[in-house]
């Protein structure tokens, strides 16, 4: 293992923001995340991974303890089976997933971080959510000390959670396991409206793999979601804030203050989310209260290209990406009475 002392974390996340760890030990194989993990435990030393740091927030003070980078990699496929290590880079294993013509991840092309974060997230974009794929998931359990293997029931998925989401402290996660499909070729269904459109099909439709994965990588990085070191809109974790799901009593209140503020006609987004609930648009919220894209004029911004995205412009300090997130989850309360919650894992600092 690589050990490093006062090392810079902000190069290791997306944000490029955030101070120094007192240590950082880089892990190459599953045996040395478990080690790494339990020389902490067993110290009493705070203990923060890092995988492709695409989804975290890191305080300017840093972290006083062992930052544990997990680098490890492994694709093994049989037949339709996939296993990935934590620590492949998962736009990476898509596109390795596309060329073996296997269906079911190809519309979560272009999504920065690594394999081991996308169960803990339950990634999900263009109508595709890793839950509908991942079979299995071995983390090391930190209480129990040691290896374990959890099925799909026990990881308990949900909109951008899971188990190991709920209990962050319990599982590091060193395998994913999926089942993809062999659809000779083509896609899954396309279930997003967006990406149907931009593949002029319906939706429910299947297209080839390799065009429902371009698809997605153009749309993505039209709105900045797609890293590219010279673009400043890719700074940023991606989509900031969740969608929030609001239940029929808390909608009902809501679509009354968006007609107060937008006119008797005014209509705001709104999907089923199952159990009498409704999940409506955070980038809708985010726009109609004020924030529109580009918002801001100090080193942290809303993006040009996506009002869900907040961005480094470069020199901004996490303080300053904060004090922005700030201004717009009170924007939002004051005009439509929802309290944004942001995505992101903050270290050493909050909202």
């Amino acid at each position: 293992m690589q050990e490093l002392h006062d090392a810079p974390l902000a190069p290791l996340t997306t944000f490029r923001l955030g101070g120094p760890a007192t240590r950082l030990v880089t892990a190459t194989t599953d045996a040395e995340v478990v080690a790494a993990v339990r020389e902490a435990d067993d110290s009493g030393t705070p203990l923060l991974l890092i995988g492709g740091g695409s989804n975290l927030v890191i305080g300017d003070k840093g972290f006083d303890g062992t930052a544990l980078r997990i680098a490890t990699r492994g694709f093994e496929r049989d037949g339709t089976r996939l296993e990935l290590a934590a620590g492949e880079v998962w736009t990476d294993a898509v596109a390795r997933t596309v060329e073996a013509g296997l269906a079911g991840v190809e519309c979560l092309a272009g999504i920065p971080g690594s394999a081991g974060a996308t169960p803990i997230q339950n990634v999900g974009a263009y109508g595709q959510e890793v839950s509908a794929t991942i079979t299995e998931v071995i983390a090391y359990d930190r209480t129990a000390r040691e290896t374990v293997t959890l099925t799909n029931a026990e990881c308990a998925f949900s909109y951008r959670h899971s188990r190991f989401k709920a209990d962050p402290e319990r599982y590091v996660v060193l395998r994913v396991r999926f089942a993809l499909e062999d659809a000779d070729g083509l896609s899954a269904p396309v279930r997003y409206a967006e990406a149907a459109r931009a593949l002029g099909v319906r939706p429910g439709d299947r297209v080839p793999l390799a065009a429902a994965r371009e698809a997605v990588l153009k749309l993505r990085a039209g709105k900045g979601m797609v890293l590219d070191p010279e673009d400043h809109d890719t700074w940023s974790a991606g989509s900031f804030f969740t969608n929030p799901i609001l239940t029929d009593a808390e909608f009902a209140a809501f679509h009354a203050r968006v007609r107060e503020r937008l006119g008797d006609g005014a209509e705001p987004p709104a999907y089923p989310a199952g159990d009498g609930r409704t999940k409506t648009s955070a980038a809708w919220l985010i726009d109609k209260a004020g924030f529109t894209k580009g918002y801001g004029s100090g080193p942290a911004r809303i993006s040009t290209k996506h009002t869900l995205a907040l961005t480094n412009r470069g020199g901004a300090t996490t303080e300053d990406l904060l004090a922005l997130a700030r201004e717009v989850v009170g924007g939002v309360r004051a005009a439509f009475g929802i309290t944004l919650v942001n995505e992101p894992v903050t270290v050493g600092v909050s909202l």
